[in-house]
């Protein structure tokens, strides 16, 4: 098995992006090989990483020019030799790559490579490979290439030329692209022309000058047959504002909150307005999308929008009450302008990149160094989860002891993690079944409408992607992890007291179902799909904070005879109404947030099949539930040298197996 470990940062859109793009290209490539990507300024400084993310992010949004400055001082020999003295992230690194044994390493962040010099000095003796993957274009600072590395990876060929310049052997770079979704690879479908009635479909990404971005809308639809889409990310009470501002010409706007599905909406439109951020600009060039650039910030930026005019490929305008006046340009003549931007982008675009550097770093792994021991970063080991592992000799359709968690929030609603990272979450912890359950609120009730405004419940407009997104993701889970992943959906049926509110689980549905029905009508919508209708939290929660939904439990002898089953345990409560009553049951977790990973859990003795597991729940046979717990091997008293990651505390660390604790039906 090839390993390779992803370095990473959340300093800025890019890198994070990258790492991800190439983790999945690696394992679409090679079912084998193996990619982790780790941030280590998140694992080896915690709460001061974030203090210092939300410092950039502060200087980025109100205080560009500063930024610029700091940015600049990299370029200083002395700042430049202090890259590599992070003690800490120093020592996470050696301790990781010695238990890990990778045969190639990637850096999609400058520091890393400053590091990995310090760590072994003369390059050759480094028992791995070293690939660094510029994320930034022409305005590229020398610490991305200060330190040494195998090759150099670079968007493209303006950007390797500033390599040359800087003392890179031409023959370490490598011209592949900027590393976006593998999505970008299978758009094949040719976007029609924006003259004559095709309407001219224009992406609008507000990130900063929110205040103006009202202004610009209303310039925008001014323009004949513009159809906008506006993605406000996670500010609700922005997204509110232009909902209300665009209330007239809702027939031709669209408007997101946060979305993951930029690889299809840029695929879909004409133009994209927005600012010179490195993710967002090399997506564009990948999906051919012509870009109007209406904020650059100072330092690493400015390549980007440089990028865009050198190419003419777009253009960069300098006030936000310019942007209508590019838009028109571009499409006005029978879209001359645009024709121009597009045809230039077909020469420069390269959407498969991620596979092409994927391609490379496979290469680089069998050229490398003999791979080391089998080791817990890139391995399930048993001793991380708490239940048996199979014998190896066991039939793959036996049955087993399966580990499951049915009560799963993302950030679509109100969770902190992101549906790739939630797979990855329960993967590594070894469960072999969950349902992702984002809340989905009555849209017809107040409550439900403020509740979708605050982002805190699935858009409307985000139900299609979220079973999209979840889709994909079912299939990576499967071909990495082994664990079989449902789409679920929480629906939230909140009145104005407890006794008037219910929460009800749609588990493993295929398609939508309309939130404003009846609950018996949800009911029988969800039983048509084959799908698992559960009471959420039915009873007192004593261990939570929040309002209690008791409307089932209250409306148990019409309810009773419809639900498939009840939550007996929902992360630490413990409902023993439910089990007095002998009701069907299941536990979860009711996952916001990582920590809420201990907490009580589903048992169920069956094959590993999704039809299998829930005709075990709808019998309430062979149905146990346990209360999690993932001890590091601090219980034991054994101290490292490094912290966990806060999010994920068990990729480093010894586990502690625990006998689970099962209530028997």
């Amino acid at each position: 098995m090839k390993k390779i470990l992803i370095l990473t940062a959340g300093f800025g859109d890019g890198h994070n992006a990258a790492a991800r793009a190439l983790r999945d290209a690696i394992e679409l490539a090679d079912e084998n090989a193996r990619a982790e990507t780790v941030d280590l300024f998140a694992d080896s400084y915690g709460a001061f990483n974030t203090l210092a993310r939300k410092t950039y992010l502060g200087m980025v949004a109100y205080a560009p020019k500063l930024w610029g400055h700091f940015y600049s001082m990299l370029e200083n020999p002395f700042v430049e030799k202090q890259l590599g003295s992070f003690g800490r992230l120093q020592n996470t690194l050696e301790k990781i790559l010695n238990e890990t044994q990778p045969d190639c390493v990637v850096s999609t962040y400058p520091v890393y490579g400053h590091v990995v010099k310090k760590i072994y000095g003369n390059h050759h003796e480094r028992p791995f490979r070293f690939i660094t993957v510029v994320t930034d274009s022409i305005s590229i600072n020398s610490a991305w290439f200060r330190a040494p590395a195998d090759y150099f990876c670079v968007p493209n060929e303006a950007t390797a030329e500033v390599l040359i310049k800087g003392g890179v052997l031409e023959a370490q770079i490598k011209v592949l692209g900027f590393p976006v979704s593998p999505a970008f690879a299978n758009n094949t479908a040719e976007l029609p022309q924006p003259i004559g009635d095709e309407p001219r479909r224009v992406l609008y990404v507000i990130n900063t000058g929110k205040k103006k971005a009202g202004k610009a809308i209303d310039r925008l639809l001014e323009i004949d047959d513009v159809h906008l889409t506006i993605t406000a990310g996670r500010d609700p009470e922005l997204r509110a504002k232009l909902i209300e501002r665009t209330r007239d010409q809702e027939h031709r706007v669209k408007i997101f909150g946060w979305t993951n599905q930029m690889p299809e909406l840029l695929m879909s439109h004409h133009l994209i307005i927005g600012k010179a951020g490195g993710a967002i600009v090399q997506e564009a060039i990948a999906a051919r999308c012509p870009m109007i650039i209406n904020q650059v910030i100072p330092g690493q930026e400015e390549g980007n929008a440089e990028l865009i005019e050198k190419l003419n490929i777009g253009a960069v305008v300098e006030k936000n009450k310019e942007v209508a006046e590019a838009v028109e340009m571009a499409f006005e003549k029978k879209a001359t302008l645009w024709n121009e931007w597009r045809k230039n982008l077909k020469k420069v675009s390269r959407p498969d990149a991620a596979m092409r550097i994927a391609d490379l770093i496979l290469d680089e792994s069998e050229s490398g160094f003999p791979g080391g021991k089998a080791v817990k970063l890139f391995d399930t080991a048993p001793e991380r989860v708490m239940r048996a592992p199979q014998p190896a000799n066991a039939p793959s359709a036996a049955a087993q002891m399966l580990l499951c968690d049915f009560h799963i929030h993302t950030n679509y609603s109100d969770g902190k993690l992101s549906v790739p990272e939630i797979i990855d979450f329960y993967g590594e912890r070894g469960f072999d079944c969950i349902c992702i359950t984002d809340h989905l609120a009555d849209p017809k009730r107040l409550l439900g409408k403020l509740a979708e405004l605050a982002n805190c419940t699935l858009g409307q407009e985000q139900i299609g992607e979220y079973f999209a997104v979840i889709e994909k993701e079912r299939q990576r889970a499967w071909r990495r992890y082994k664990m079989l992943v449902m789409t679920g959906i929480e629906f939230n049926k909140d009145g104005y007291s407890r006794k008037t509110s219910a929460h009800l689980l749609g588990i493993d549905l295929k398609s939508p179902i309309d939130c404003s029905l009846d609950i018996p009508d949800i009911i029988e919508k969800i039983h048509e799909q084959g799908g698992l209708a559960v009471a959420s939290h039915p009873h007192i929660m004593k261990s939570e904070w929040g309002k209690n939904t008791l409307y089932l439990w209250e409306n148990q002898e019409k309810f009773a005879p419809l639900l498939d089953a009840w939550e007996i345990a929902n992360r630490n409560n413990i409902f023993n109404d439910i089990g007095l009553k002998r009701l069907p049951f299941i536990a979860n977790s009711d996952f916001h947030k990582p920590k809420h990973i201990y907490s009580w859990k589903t048992l169920i003795h069956a094959e590993k099949d999704y039809e299998t597991i829930k005709d075990c729940i709808r019998r309430n046979e062979h149905v146990a539930i346990t209360l999690y717990r993932d001890f590091p091997a601090a219980a034991k008293g054994v101290k490292h040298g490094f912290e966990a990651p806060a999010s994920m505390p068990h990729l480093f660390e010894e586990r502690l197996s625990l006998q689970a604790q099962a209530v028997n039906h």
